[in-house]
């Protein structure tokens, strides 16, 4: 993905954890993240926060490609299960848009380092 492509689908706040998009496409979005020494929890591992981030950012473009980028979409919810600690590396998110209605779109996502389920969700987006 180009930097320029990066800029025009990434928010400011994904782009400060670190978040790099991957691949986009109808309703399907991966990103990786780096454990950076700042995403580090007290115990030396990446942050369920980040993670968390991550997840969203993924799915909230999984969303946009789903229903174009002309429309805005929010989380609405969003559950998280949080399976393997991550001590170094890289993790990918793969959301992928489970239903798009007119109003509600349901996202599924797994987060995985090296194949392995790191964490999975599941989020409801509200269309504005």
């Amino acid at each position: 993905m180009t930097d320029a492509a990066q800029e025009v689908t990434l928010s400011a706040f994904s782009q400060l954890l670190g978040c790099r998009l991957q691949r986009l496409e109808a309703g399907v979005a991966e990103m990786t993240l780096a454990l950076e020494p700042h995403l580090r929890n007290r115990g030396g591992k990446l942050h369920g926060g980040a993670i968390f981030s991550l997840v969203d950012t993924a799915m909230g473009l999984a969303c946009s490609s789903a229903h174009g980028f002309d429309q805005q979409s929010v989380t609405l919810e969003c559950k998280i299960n949080y399976l393997r600690a991550v001590g170094d590396g890289e993790v990918q998110c793969i959301a992928r848009v489970l239903h798009a209605g007119r109003r509600t779109l349901v996202v599924d996502a797994d987060v995985l380092q090296d194949d392995k389920l790191v964490a999975k969700a599941q989020g409801t987006f509200v269309v504005l």
